[in-house]
C-alpha cells in the first residue's frame, strides 16, 4: 500500500513561502539513500510524493506490527539553515503534511527534529488521574475568563512541570491540537472516532486555559507534553491531513456538562499499554466508531450521558470572529468585504492567490482566490468560506501582516 507525502517550506522569520527549495526524501532505515528529490512551488509546498506505507489492517487493531512507515526529510535552502526531520509516519492511503520553517543561516549548524513513535505504538508513562471538573482558586485574581475562549496561543512545555531545564514553546492553537492528534491517534480510524479523539484533545487542553492550572502553581506555561500528565506533542513534528482537517472542523467546540463553565479535564489513555478505568480509551472509541457511534455519543459513552457540546464564541488574536453562515458566489456584504481584504494581504506572500477587488461582493474571482487558498493551507477545496476557512483565513492572515509591520 501507499501513503503520501507534501513538504510545506517557508521563511519563519517573515512567514512566507520559499520556493526552488529541495527537500529529499529517505527512508528512515537507510538515511544515507536518497530515494525522492523534489523542489518547492512558488507556495512553497512540494506536490505529493507517494511512498510505500504497511497494510492498513495494522492500523485497526492493537498489538501490531508498526503501521506507519518511517521517512526522514532532508530540506536544503541558499542562505537558510539545513532543516531534517527524522521519523515522519506516513500511513496508508492518508497523506502525511511536513511543515520546514527555516531560519536564515547564521553559524552554518541545522535543525534536526526527531519524531517519536506514537502512542498508541512506543512505550508511555502511567496517567496521573485528575478530576474532569477542577475547583477553581478562590479571590487569587488568576482566572480572569467569564466564559471559555479560544486562545491564540499555547505555551507547552516540554517536560514534566518540574523540569525547569525543559524549553517551553509558543504554539497557535489549533497547530497544537493537530500535532497531539498527530502524536495519538491514527488518521485511517472512522472519522467520528477521530472527531470524538479531538473533542477530548480540545476540552482537556481548554481546561488547562480556563483554569489557569499551572500559572496558578508558579509555572510559566500552559500545558506539557508529559503524556503522565496532559498530552504528547512534538514540536515541528508533521500531521496528518485528514486530522487536520477536522481540527479546522470543530476547534472551537468542547465538551462539559450542565451547570457548569469550564470545560471538562477529558483524560483518556490507550487502553492497551495504558489502562484507565472512567475515562476514553482510544482503542475502544476505535470500536465504537466502527460500530457507528456518532462522536457525541462516543464520548457520552465514557464522560457520562449528560455530557454535551458547548462552543466558544470568542477566538483571541482574530481580527473578527465568524459571524456565521456560509459565504459563496453570490453573497454579499461586510463579511464578503473582511474575506477579500484578508486575501489580497495574503496573496502579498503567496503568489498563486490572486487579488481580488475589495467590494463586497462574493463573485467568480473572490471564488478561485479561495479555493487557491484552502488548496495551499490544505482545507478542502470548495470555494466556500465557512468556519473552517473563515479562522484559518483570520490566522494567516494575521500572520502575514504582524510579521510585515515588523520588516
Amino acid at each position: 500500500m501507499e501513503g503520501s507525502l507534501k513538504v510545506s517550506v517557508y521563511n519563519e522569520n517573515i512567514a512566507r513561502p520559499l520556493g526552488g527549495v529541495l527537500v529529499q526524501i529517505a527512508a528512515s532505515e537507510e538515511p544515507d539513500k536518497i530515494i525522492d528529490e523534489i523542489y518547492t512551488d512558488d507556495s512553497g509546498q512540494t506536490l505529493d510524493v507517494r511512498l510505500p506505507a504497511p497494510p492498513i489492517e495494522y492500523s485497526m487493531q492493537p498489538n501490531q506490527p508498526q503501521p506507519y512507515s518511517l521517512y526522514d526529510v532532508m530540506v536544503t535552502a541558499d542562505g537558510f539553515e539545513r532543516m531534517t526531520v527524522k521519523g515522519v509516519q506516513v500511513l496508508p492511503n492518508e497523506e502525511t503534511i511536513q511543515d520546514a520553517a527555516l531560519l536564515p543561516q547564521t553559524a552554518g549548524q541545522y535543525a534536526e527534529i526527531v519524531i517519536p513513535p506514537s502512542t498508541l505504538f512506543g512505550t508511555y508513562p502511567e496517567k496521573e488521574p485528575e478530576e474532569e471538573i477542577k475547583e477553581l482558586p478562590q479571590s487569587t485574581g488568576l482566572v480572569v475568563l467569564p466564559e471559555p475562549v479560544i486562545p491564540e496561543y499555547i505555551i507547552v512545555h516540554t517536560g514534566i512541570p518540574t523540569n525547569a531545564s525543559a524549553p517551553n514553546y509558543w504554539v497557535p492553537f489549533r497547530d497544537y491540537i493537530k500535532n497531539v492528534a498527530s502524536c495519538e491517534i491514527y488518521a485511517t480510524w472512522p472519522t467520528e472516532t477521530l472527531r470524538a479523539n479531538i473533542l477530548a484533545i480540545i476540552s482537556l487542553t481548554l481546561n488547562r486555559v480556563y483554569t489557569e492550572w499551572y500559572r496558578s502553581k508558579g509555572y510559566n506555561f500552559t500545558i506539557t507534553n508529559s503524556t503522565r500528565f496532559d498530552q504528547a506533542f512534538t514540536y515541528g513534528r508533521s500531521i496528518f491531513a485528514e486530522i487536520s482537517r477536522v481540527v479546522d472542523e470543530l476547534f472551537t467546540n468542547y465538551v462539559t456538562k450542565p451547570n457548569i463553565r469550564q470545560p471538562l479535564f477529558t483524560q483518556y489513555c490507550d487502553g492497551r499499554m495504558v489502562q484507565c478505568p472512567g475515562w476514553m480509551t482510544q482503542w475502544g472509541s476505535k470500536n465504537l466508531g466502527d460500530q457507528g457511534y456518532t462522536a457525541i455519543n462516543i464520548l457520552k459513552t465514557y464522560y457520562g450521558w449528560e455530557t454535551y457540546l458547548a462552543q466558544a464564541e470568542q477566538v483571541q488574536g482574530v481580527p473578527s470572529s465568524f459571524p456565521g453562515g456560509v459565504y459563496q458566489v453570490g453573497s454579499t456584504g461586510e463579511a464578503v468585504r473582511i474575506i477579500q481584504t484578508q486575501l489580497n494581504a495574503v496573496a502579498n506572500n503567496y503568489p498563486a492567490i490572486k487579488k481580488v477587488a475589495v467590494d463586497g461582493v462574493y463573485g467568480l474571482d473572490t471564488r478561485r482566490s479561495v479555493e487557491k487558498f484552502q488548496s495551499i493551507f490544505n482545507l478542502s477545496s470548495d470555494g466556500m468560506v465557512g468556519r473552517s476557512t473563515w479562522y484559518k483565513l483570520s490566522q494567516i492572515y494575521v500572520a502575514v501582516t504582524n510579521m510585515a509591520a515588523t520588516v
